[in-house]
This record gives structure tokens, sequence and C-alpha cells, in this order.
């Protein structure tokens, strides 16, 4: 699944232009790096943080599964 996908299908944005705008400006990390192509391939492992949220991508569930909230 791409990432742009991911963050519609989890919830994290309303829209696929919401998404675009959100990877864009450098607010999605994948596996700790800033990610800021929407078109990003996530594999299973993959760890998504958007917003102080950590996500997951596992292997039989397409739509992720938050992992455990950040605290600044």
């Amino acid at each position: 699944m791409k990432l742009d996908q991911y963050l519609k299908f989890t919830g994290m944005v309303q829209t696929g232009g919401e998404a675009k705008l959100i990877i864009r400006s450098g607010k999605i990390s994948v596996n700790g790096i800033v990610e800021k192509r929407r078109g990003r391939k996530l594999i299973d492992g993959d760890q998504i943080i958007f917003a102080n949220e950590t996500y997951i991508v596992p292997n039989s569930d397409p739509l992720g599964r938050k992992l455990a909230r950040s605290e600044k």
C-alpha cells in the first residue's frame, strides 16, 4: 500500500489532497526518516509517525494498528 493511501485508510487524513499536503510538508516519518514521497510503498513492519502517534503496518491488516502514543 502507498503512504498516501495508508493515511486515508487509517483515518489520519480525510482526503488524498490532505495526505499529499501533509506528506510534502515533512510531517510524516517512516521508520524514523522524514518521508516526502506520497507514493512510498509500505511493507510489513514499517512504522509511521504522525502527530505524536506511531502506527505499525502489519502483514495481515492493510489498515494497520496504533502502536503507541508519544508524549512530548
